[in-house]
């Protein structure tokens, strides 16, 4: 892109992706200037969108500081206040037409943590409820291929109300980044061009009525866990973990984030639970034994169960076909099907919301 007035290249563009006739890209521009940008963005869906050969086009605005502030002077460090000022409150926004929205959190990567929020929102969907699902785990957006890809949001609407639909399969309506970026091209973002990105898929993406939004988070307690509390009111949060000390270590850690925000636990799963050999029918703890209930019990928030280790879960969502929905009278499609009853149960039983 170049600025109009000085002719000079904006250096704005990132994520470009083109599928067939469909175009996606981001314009990551100065915060300072964000709102005042959105004719540019318009601007720029025009002009690809007129060019011969494109069906829709689709352009994300998102902002950053570009360079970093001036150095403040030297003086004593900053008192961190762990634990003792209260952050501040989450938002009051619901997204209309939709029940409950949950995240599916994890203190750190490698748990099991995505395979567990596809397979509960099949499951979900096999008990009688309209899920979406959204994979806000934007470094590592592994949703699509847990639903066997499926092709790009369509844009519809007019310029400046554009309005994204999501995609739909085995029941679920789904997006993700991972749909609009080329399978191979890496997700390099700043902290606030996620907070944009999380924003619009909430807001702009037309979910439909949905009786439960679940939103596959990134690892940690980073940028898109907070941009998510700030954005909208959440129902509360699923926490995922192995049962090992190094997983429960760093679960304990987000569940106290999750507080700190006000943003309610809804219960802990215990994901990898055990392995029956299927030659001798020996259950061995690969990683140890009850971590995940020990955990919930020390910090008082509901158990909703143990899914066991077994090879086709990660085969199932290799294929596009997660175990709820490919296999779930085996004993991992077994559990998950308790633990999403478990979480329906919950969710159910709480107080209505605005």
């Amino acid at each position: 892109m170049v600025a109009p007035r000085v002719r000079h290249q904006l250096d704005m563009v990132r994520a470009l992706a083109i599928t067939g006739d469909r175009v996606s890209f981001i314009l990551e521009v100065d915060p300072a200037r964000g709102k005042a940008m959105e004719p540019v963005r318009q601007a720029a869906e025009a002009a690809v969108g007129a060019v011969e050969g494109v069906a829709s086009v689709s352009a994300v605005l998102t902002a950053h500081s570009a360079t970093p502030s001036e150095p403040k002077e030297k003086g004593p460090p900053p008192e961190l206040n762990f634990g003792k000022k209260k952050p501040a409150e989450p938002a009051e926004k619901r997204i209309p037409g939709i029940d409950s929205v949950i995240a599916i959190a994890s203190g750190k990567g490698g748990v099991g943590k995505s395979t567990v929020a596809a397979n509960l929102a099949i499951a979900l969907t096999a008990q009688g409820k309209r899920v979406g699902l959204l994979d806000a785990d934007v470094y590592g957006p592994n949703i699509p291929t847990m639903f066997g890809e499926g092709g790009r949001p369509r844009v519809t609407g007019a310029k400046g109300s554009e309005r994204i639909e999501p995609l739909q399969r085995h029941g679920v309506r789904l997006m993700s980044l991972g749909f609009l970026l080329d399978k191979e091209q890496p997700a390099i973002m700043r902290g606030p061009l996620i907070a944009g990105i999380l924003k619009q898929f909430l807001e702009q993406v037309e979910w439909g009525a949905l009786d439960v939004l679940v939103v596959d988070m990134p690892p940690g307690t980073g940028d898109a866990q907070l941009s998510l509390v700030q954005t909208i009111d959440l129902d509360g949060a699923v926490m995922v973990t192995t049962p090992q000390d190094v997983s429960t270590g760093d679960v304990r850690r987000a569940i106290r984030m999750f507080e700190r925000v006000n943003t309610r636990v809804l219960g802990v799963v215990e994901n990898m639970a055990g392995y029956r050999c299927p030659h001798c029918g020996e259950d061995v703890a690969i990683f140890g034994h009850g971590g995940g209930e020990r955990l919930a019990q020390e910090m008082d928030v509901p158990f909703l169960g143990r899914v066991p280790l077994d090879p086709e879960v990660s085969a199932a969502g290799d294929r596009g076909e997660p175990t709820a929905l490919s296999a779930p009278d085996s004993p991992a499609g077994e559990a998950l099907a308790a633990v999403a009853e478990s979480l329906r149960e919950t969710l159910e039983a709480a107080p209505a919301r605005p």
